[in-house]
């Protein structure tokens, strides 16, 4: 099978911004392969590449982006293919949601 590509962004859905400066780690079998910081329109257009198919962990680091945040870190656990895959965050004081972008 291909490789795969990785990409994600994070939306403050309390603001209706993007969060800007939010680290992510890319985790397989407990090891980190990837790490990344989102740009000032959240995003990280390349966070991996050239992934073998199979589970990964998505860790979003919400402490250096908010100063009391309820969620200090979300993880989501993904079944990757081949092909590039995105998946955004969207989160608030007290709530996250998560989808399989475009």
């Amino acid at each position: 099978m291909a490789k795969g590509s990785l990409s994600t962004h994070v939306l403050d859905t309390t603001t209706g911004k993007p969060a800007a400066g939010v680290r992510i780690e890319v985790q397989r079998d407990g090891k980190s392969v990837a790490t990344g910081v989102t740009d000032d329109d959240g995003r990280i257009r390349e966070l991996a590449r050239e992934l073998d198919p199979g589970t990964y962990r998505l860790v979003f680091d919400m402490r250096v982006y908010s100063d009391e945040p309820f969620f200090s870190r979300v993880a989501l656990d993904i079944e990757l293919g081949g092909g590039h895959t995105h998946v955004p965050l969207l989160f608030s004081r007290y709530g996250v949601t998560a989808y399989r972008g475009s």
